[in-house]
């Protein structure tokens, strides 16, 4: 009964004390077109991306921008024609200039993805713009994308811009754990602290962060998380502690078209970084999977083991927090249009996202470190947010 009691509790804590995270209305702030829009380079890290360039680079190419605008796709170290498919996209479909190099293989210290985000950056930076757009190969834009971006940036003064794209769900698997990754991580960095001066926390979405080009150079972006295999929350605590003012919200026409049909395909995903998220710390470890346990695990356990026992007070604490957890997940599944009887599916999801967690401090501890795309990173100092 007192294990029920305090996971309610936590559910109360959680509804009421923790910047709202569920709710899903932070989208991009209040803007307006500036007098003159500022030229802007989009640096698009890419490696292993010819599956999805066709539907993603399309996109950006056709970006209906009124300032001067330019693409720089690094290709890093593909296998698959990456860099020949990029370069035939934008002979195809025209648009915005393409420029497409490669930086060869990082060196020590250096992960591959931000090895290749600072070759993209020194590219740009001979072209002297205000403004870098950070995305991923795998991210499609609507056409008025990178305007709304610039006009959001320009009239709230960020620093810094991110927009956590709509991640594709269509498959079982993606529809039972997508949302419940966007809701987790809105958990840990509610939406609404980050664009507050004064508040602490910081994050970012990897796969679309318009950033000031005198920030990124003050925060000494990317150099300062050079070792970062997960690296958005690591660039928006970096442009944060320099100064920057940043923001970040749900996107509405910016989705990522990377699939993830299989259980394996999302178990890899989150697996290859959850223990560098914990720093590769056992204590954290432990804390976590307890805390997971007790807000997400207990409620159903409660409910049911205090009906079979004939204990009131425990069936009626834990389902009353299974009842909370079901009604702060909702909004997010509206956002992601799927069936709200996936809701009360939450702990069942909770609890594949305990055993990935596990799962990455034992292939950790096996000496695989986290793995992406053919390389391996075996412990990273810095190593918060998602390279995915």
């Amino acid at each position: 009964m007192w294990i029920a009691a305090g996971s309610f509790a936590a559910w109360l804590w959680l509804l009421f004390c923790q910047g709202f995270f569920w709710r899903t209305d932070i989208r991009l702030p209040a803007r307006t077109d500036p007098d003159h829009w500022p030229s802007v380079c989009v640096v698009v890290p890419a490696r292993d991306e010819a599956a999805v360039l066709p539907e993603s680079l399309p996109s950006l190419l056709a970006q209906d921008y009124p300032g001067r605008a330019e693409i720089f796709l690094v290709d890093d170290g593909s296998s698959d024609g990456t860099g020949e498919l990029a370069r035939e996209l934008s002979s195809r479909h025209g648009g915005l200039p393409l420029t497409v190099d490669s930086p060869g293989e990082p060196p020590a210290g250096w992960t591959g993805k931000l090895w290749a985000v600072r070759h993209g950056i020194g590219l740009a930076r001979a072209r002297g713009p205000e403004y870098l757009l950070l995305t991923d190969a795998d991210i499609a834009h609507a056409p008025d994308s990178l305007r709304e971006l610039v006009a959001a940036a320009r009239s709230g003064g960020f620093d810094a811009v991110s927009l956590m794209a709509r991640l594709r769900v269509e498959s079982l698997w993606e529809r039972l754990v997508v949302p419940a990754f966007v809701y987790f991580f809105a958990q840990l960095y509610p939406f609404r602290r980050i664009g507050r001066r004064s508040a602490r926390t910081s994050a970012a979405a990897g796969g679309c962060v318009l950033l000031r080009t005198d920030a990124a150079e003050r925060a000494r972006i990317p150099d300062a998380i050079r070792q970062a295999v997960i690296d958005d929350v690591a660039l928006a605590r970096a442009v944060k502690g320099a100064g920057g003012h940043i923001w970040l919200g749900l996107a509405e026409r910016v989705d990522s078209v990377r699939p993830y049909p299989r259980l394996h395909d999302l178990w890899r995903m989150v697996s290859r970084s959850a223990y560098a998220q914990l720093r590769h710390n056992p204590l954290l470890l432990l804390g976590t999977v307890l805390g997971l346990a007790l807000v997400y695990l207990v409620p159903p356990v409660a409910l049911f083991s205090g009906l079979a026992a004939g204990s009131t007070a425990t069936a009626v604490l834990g389902g009353l927090a299974w009842l909370v957890m079901t009604g702060t997940y909702v909004p997010m599944l509206r956002y992601y249009g799927q069936p709200l009887w996936l809701a009360p599916l939450l702990p069942f999801t909770a609890f594949l996202y305990l055993l990935m967690t596990v799962d990455s401090a034992v292939q950790h501890y096996r000496g695989r470190g986290a793995a992406w795309k053919g390389r391996t990173y075996a412990r990273p100092d810095a190593v918060v947010g998602d390279e995915s």
